[in-house]
């Protein structure tokens, strides 16, 4: 069952005047280590930041909150599996919220994808409930 959807579009010039003006103040606050690593060995830092800020906002949104309720930017992260996927792992607020919000003997599943075409950014997450198999006891 689908437990929230949440989409973004973010200005990729707007992120770079952003980092342009505060730098690693706005970096450290918004991003985590891993984010920034990998917006570090690209070539547009400001195109790859700007869908992990994309992607952070959509699933604030698909989590019911907002960023107004106190869920905190580096609570939400976003990584890639070795193909390239893009998969966000929630913490602190986040994690507290998505606990909540799904049904006893489910666990959460969290779908992002994200893509960009100068000078935008987009991100898409969907929050699945998926029943949890039970394995039968041994004999």
């Amino acid at each position: 069952m689908i437990l929230g959807i949440g989409t973004d579009l973010a200005n990729i010039d707007r992120i770079a005047g952003t980092l342009e003006r505060f730098g690693d103040r706005f970096r450290n606050r918004v991003f985590t280590e891993t984010e920034l690593r990998k917006a570090a060995r690209r070539r547009d830092e400001a195109g790859t930041l700007a869908k992990r800020w994309a992607a952070k906002e959509a699933c604030s949104k698909a989590l019911g909150t907002g960023l107004a309720m106190g869920i905190s930017w580096r609570d939400m992260a976003v990584s890639n599996l070795r193909t390239g996927q893009p998969v966000m792992a929630v913490t602190g607020w986040a994690a507290d919220r998505l606990a909540e919000m799904t049904p006893a003997g489910h666990e959460a599943i969290i779908h992002v994808t994200l893509t960009d075409d100068h000078p935008w950014a987009q991100a898409f997450v969907v929050i699945e409930a998926r029943p949890i198999e039970k394995t039968p006891a041994s004999a």
